[in-house]
């Protein structure tokens, strides 16, 4: 019987985690160029935050998809992809 994976390990789609990387990309880049206000700098801050965390969730539920993909009987055990050179 083929094992299907769990809709709670579905990733977002990649051009969503696309779009918040390029959208964490374009923040870092105003902020670092020092011309925001404290206030912008903080709203900026908080918002850079909230597109982190669901970029590295995106990443986390990629990985589980893959370990459930090389072994869906025991994605724990499964071996990480390192390729030859």
């Amino acid at each position: 019987m083929a094992k299907t994976v769990p809709a709670s390990v579905k990733t977002p789609p990649p051009a969503d985690f696309e779009r918040s990387l390029d959208e964490l990309e374009q923040l870092v880049a105003r902020m670092e160029g020092g011309e925001l206000s404290l206030d912008e700098s903080l709203a900026s801050f908080e918002r850079g935050i909230g597109l982190y965390r669901h970029c590295q969730q995106s990443l986390e539920q990629a990985e589980l998809r893959v370990r459930l993909l090389l072994d869906p009987d025991a994605p724990d055990s499964a071996e990480p992809f390192e390729p030859e050179l």
